[in-house]
């Protein structure tokens, strides 16, 4: 009876033995998978942050030396852009590259030209220029021009220049700079093509005190055929305007209407921002104002 009793207490053990093993095993095999998982998670969630930032400054990077090379490749060589040409020095070597806008005048293998680029205005002052390019500088006819920067009485100019005709064309609109009169800002487009709107012929008085509403010459002292100057006013502020002879001669439209002005006038005009002592546009149109 005790061999009995004593044989099955031994096979009671060894079956609770027997559970107990596959109860550990049948546990730990599913915590081993959920630990796998949880760490390739955890490498993917890591490794996922640092490849797309990387990715996106690359991109910027790219995008940025690229938009530099074109800003690079569309300004030639040697040649200033506007900018530069105005932060140069008075007395320095320039060089541009510009559109023929109009010509003042030719004399001895000298040209004087008003020029400009979508940037601003160049005047350029007695260009070495042979007779046979004088006539191939027509309206829009792009120049590169090697000169020296200089100023004469406010007026800003290239002198002492030559040039070499390139390939390219542009011509001008007329800006309006009306509105700007009497500001700082309008030397800004010193020598550009503009426009003046809405304004009021004044009476000009010749060096006797004699009043006229244009004079021949500053002081009245020319006769026909001389520069035309006569006063407009805006706001209550008056300006003196020129029609420069050697670029619009008294056979022109604008020398003859400036002639017909009248006191009290109003016109719309076109021309060139030039400065003597402050604003003096060169004026090639006048009209009545609309």
């Amino acid at each position: 009876m005790k061999k009995f009793t004593s044989y099955l207490l031994t096979l009671l053990l060894v079956s609770a033995c027997v559970g107990c093993g596959n109860s550990g095993n049948g546990a730990a095999e599913p915590a081993a998978s959920s630990e796998a998982v949880e760490s390739v998670a955890a490498s993917e969630e890591v490794s996922a942050p640092e490849t797309v930032p990387e990715t996106q400054e690359q991109a910027a990077s790219t995008v940025a030396a690229q938009e530099t090379e074109s800003a690079a490749d569309a300004q030639p060589a040697g040649v200033m852009s506007y900018a530069e040409y105005v932060a140069a020095p008075l007395d320095s070597e320039v060089v541009v590259e510009t559109y023929v806008q109009a010509k003042q005048s030719w004399w001895e293998d000298k040209a004087t030209v008003y020029s400009q680029d979508e940037d601003g205005a160049y005047f350029l002052y007695n260009m070495a220029c042979s007779k046979e390019d004088y006539e191939k500088l027509t309206p829009g006819t792009k120049i590169k021009v090697t000169g020296y920067k200089a100023e004469w009485s406010g007026e800003v100019e290239i002198i002492d220049a030559t040039f070499e005709i390139v390939e390219g064309n542009y011509v001008a609109s007329a800006l309006d700079v009306t509105d700007l009169l009497g500001k700082d800002e309008l030397i800004d487009h010193q020598n550009q093509f503009v426009s003046f709107k809405g304004m009021t012929v004044e009476a000009s008085k010749d060096a006797d005190g004699n009043e006229a509403a244009f004079l021949y010459n500053w002081d009245g002292s020319g006769q026909d055929g001389d520069d035309l100057y006569f006063n407009v006013s805006l706001n209550g502020e008056t300006y003196t305007f020129t029609v420069e002879s050697y670029l619009c001669d008294n056979t022109t439209d604008v020398y003859a209407a400036v002639k017909k002005l009248n006191v009290g006038d109003k016109i719309d005009m076109e021309g060139f921002l030039y400065w003597y002592e402050g604003v003096n546009p060169h004026i090639i149109t006048v009209t009545a104002a609309k």
